[in-house]
């Protein structure tokens, strides 16, 4: 008997999303909650566990395809044979029938959905290669545009791993072995030697159409939203992190040895923004309600966005209570929010609320920057890379590692001498962190 799969709960206010990837083939057996498809929603993706144990018969949407919460998408059978014909959905059909067709012989179809042609070769580079393959690393697959028969594994057998696709994608993995010679087979009489060709055109221009996901559409709609809506404005400090360095380069080793988690910048800037924000409640605050009867909330709490770079776009996960948490909760809460968001694991309850966003562009070298407001929140601080540079400490010119540091803010609610003090706190709080144990 057929069991229905059906689209999960993919988070408060989200009634559908697009199927993004099958990651079983009808056919194929899988295990109780072993993910068969990948959704993506406007926030995050989502993988869709098979509620049994047994074979995938029928996939009753394609990739591409928008599902609504409760759709059945799949059907699982617990009294299949692994490898049996599988039923073709609707869906496809077409695809099918091309297969066929004596001009297109010998061609592997490409992926359906939004996935680009070099990612179908990589794909089907190896039939059964492929099969073999966990959820988690076709995925990488089809992110990174690799082929993986191309790789060699350094998993368990040597099995290809995440890892092992990502750095094949940034050219660090080393290639997979050549294979084996095969026996010579007897000389066939010489063909007449074929024709040169002519020389391609040089300066050779291409274009690639791939559709935006839904995560890149909401970013896109909300951020210009942001533009449009808010009075934004940006001002701009500097700060000595000599300090913060010189307490980590003292207290690191004891730091992870006791917590089990390095001692990072991350968590100075959080709870320098959180003593902040008890002398300028206005930058913790958000502006809610239509416009000309709108309404201040005031937070007593401060739920931090983090800004996380992720495989199909920023996220922004929320570290709530931040207030309240130690240096090593803010450090593990950030490291497994960074490590879910590559595996593209996050809920959209990671990231819902938040009322204050803090984004590193400093690990990427960044210089400088005016990062944009996260709605409805009513600004956000944006961190830079550490330099030495010269100033001066006592009449003297001395190098020091200085960061720049940005506070864009909703002009509607801040005014700029409150956004000037909460820069001045957080970099008082930086250049002496003393003050943030005795809370000044």
């Amino acid at each position: 008997m057929a069991t229905d799969v059906e689209v999960p709960a993919l988070g408060e206010s989200i009634t559908e999303g697009t199927l993004a990837q099958w990651l079983k083939k009808p056919g194929e057996a899988v295990a109780a909650d072993e993910p068969i498809a990948s959704l993506e929603t406007d926030k995050v993706s989502v993988e869709v566990p098979s509620p049994i144990a047994g074979v995938l018969t029928e996939q009753l949407a394609a990739e591409g395809d928008t599902v609504a919460v409760g759709a059945v998408i799949a059907r699982i059978d617990q009294s299949a044979t692994a490898g049996a014909a599988p039923s073709v959905p609707k869906a496809d059909a077409a695809a099918a029938a091309a297969t066929t067709n004596p001009a297109g012989a010998g061609e592997t179809p490409a992926l359906r959905g939004d996935t680009t042609a070099p990612v179908a070769e990589a794909e089907h580079g190896d039939d059964d290669q492929i099969t073999t393959l966990s959820p988690a690393v076709r995925r990488a697959v089809l992110e990174y545009h690799v082929d993986p028969t191309r790789i060699r594994g350094t998993g368990k057998d040597g099995r290809l791993t995440k890892d092992d696709v990502i750095a094949a994608a940034q050219g660090k993995a080393a290639p997979a072995a050549p294979p084996a010679p095969q026996a010579k087979a007897p000389a066939a009489p010489a063909a007449p030697a074929p024709q040169a060709r002519a020389p391609l055109a040089t300066g050779e221009r291409k274009e690639e159409r791939v559709k935006m996901s839904r995560m890149r559409q909401t970013i896109a709609r909300r951020l210009k939203e942001a533009q449009n809506t808010a009075a934004m404005l940006t001002t701009f400090n500097d700060v000595d992190m000599s300090a913060v360095i010189d307490a980590r380069t003292r207290y690191k080793d004891l730091f992870e040895k006791k917590h089990g988690i390095r001692l990072g910048f991350m968590g100075f800037f959080v709870k320098a923004c959180a003593l902040a924000a008890k002398d300028v409640p206005s930058v913790n605050a958000s502006l809610e309600g239509p416009e000309g009867n709108q309404e201040i909330v005031y937070h007593d709490y401060l739920d931090v966005s983090v800004a996380v770079s992720a495989p199909k776009g920023l996220v922004v996960p929320v570290v709530r209570n931040a207030d309240a948490l130690s240096f090593a909760e803010i450090e593990k809460t950030i490291a497994d929010y960074g490590k879910r968001a590559k595996e593209g694991t996050l809920t959209a309850d990671d990231m819902a609320g938040g009322t204050f966003t803090i984004s590193n562009g400093g690990v990427f070298g960044s210089l400088l920057s005016t990062p944009i407001i996260n709605p409805p929140q009513s600004a956000v601080l944006g961190m830079h890379r550490i330099e030495e540079r010269p100033v001066v400490k006592d009449g003297q010119i001395v190098a020091r590692p200085m960061m720049y540091l940005a506070l864009s803010y909703d002009h509607r609610l801040i005014d700029g001498r409150e956004a000037v003090t909460f820069l001045v706190r957080v970099k008082e709080a930086i250049e002496d962190p003393t003050r943030l144990l005795i809370d000044l």
